[in-house]
């Protein structure tokens, strides 16, 4: 499953750089988090509990950033484990001013294995798709507090 999309910051390059290449910050915007360790500067751990309709995916992610391009490019794979699935997930973004702010080009391909990855791409995109714009939300208001602190 391909995802993909632009967003815009009201916020300097350097300021969207900085929080996208914070773990902390990083911790804060993923969904689900109950735990988020750091290994070394480009390798990280979650325990996250993803919403699935009714319930919840309870997984192990490791997270490891294998391409950067300061301030513009990165790339991240993200490896997930948990009871009935597992991930795999590579997305980068391109970081590029525009309008006195910052725009974002972000994609992520993303597979899924086990019970519920067999649900299908019908059910899973808007899953995909709710927790995307979550994601982007809570990275604005990140990149906000960044801007003010």
């Amino acid at each position: 499953m391909n995802v993909s999309g632009e967003k815009m910051f009201n916020a300097p390059r350097s300021t969207v750089w900085q929080v996208l290449n914070d773990p902390a910050a990083m911790a804060k915007v993923m969904p689900g988090v109950e735990s988020f360790v750091v290994q070394t500067d480009t390798r990280w751990t979650a325990n996250v509990k993803i919403p699935l309709g009714l319930g919840g995916l309870k997984m192990k992610i490791d997270l490891e950033k294998v391409e950067e391009r300061e301030p513009e490019f990165a790339k991240m794979a993200i490896k997930g484990n948990g009871v009935g699935a597992m991930m795999n997930m590579v997305t980068s973004f391109d970081l590029g001013e525009a309008d006195g702010g910052c725009a974002m080009k972000w994609s992520a391909d993303v597979k899924i294995a086990g019970p519920v990855g067999s649900m299908g791409q019908r059910v899973l995109q808007p899953i995909v798709n709710q927790q995307v714009e979550q994601v982007l939300a809570a990275l604005d208001v990140q990149v906000q507090e960044a801007l003010t602190s």
